[in-house]
């Protein structure tokens, strides 16, 4: 329901998620597109989707639930392969499912993607260094804030 409304205006859907939080449960849906997106974009697609979602028969979440449409945010998730490829020369965090040298968690530049592999160029305290993982090895990968 929420591609076309996405397509429409060259947006893209960066997550979706249905959780319980608390007593109520939450249908999250993360938008972006090049440049970010805008809280009006934000409300523009959440009214569209609302709509779409009422309408609809038989009705796709049966429970109430309440609607959030957001921006993606600085530290967004990679998730698909677009996103990956869009965070070439940016700064992102990866954990692994096992160590390799010795840690699960690290942040680098994407400085390389392959079908199977990523490097990332890892600045210490006196260099940067390249490090490949293998992407299956990888649990969680998102975009990071460089300090």
């Amino acid at each position: 329901m929420v591609q076309p409304i996405l397509a429409a205006h060259d947006f893209y859907l960066s997550d979706i998620e249905f959780v319980k939080e608390g007593g109520g449960w939450y249908l999250r849906v993360y938008i972006d597109k090049p440049g970010g997106i805008s809280l009006n974009e934000c409300v523009m697609v959440s009214e569209a989707l609302s709509e779409k979602l009422d309408a609809a028969d038989p009705d796709p979440i049966p429970q109430a639930y309440f609607l959030e449409v957001s921006s993606s945010g600085a530290e967004r998730p990679l998730r698909q392969e677009a996103d990956y490829e869009a965070a070439i020369g940016q700064y992102i965090h990866i954990s692994l499912f096992k160590k390799q040298d010795g840690q699960k968690v690290f942040e680098g530049t994407l400085a390389a993607l392959t079908p199977t592999t990523l490097t990332l160029a890892i600045k210490d305290k006196t260099r940067t260094h390249s490090v490949e993982f293998e992407r299956q090895a990888i649990a969680n990968a998102r975009l990071a804030i460089e300090f």
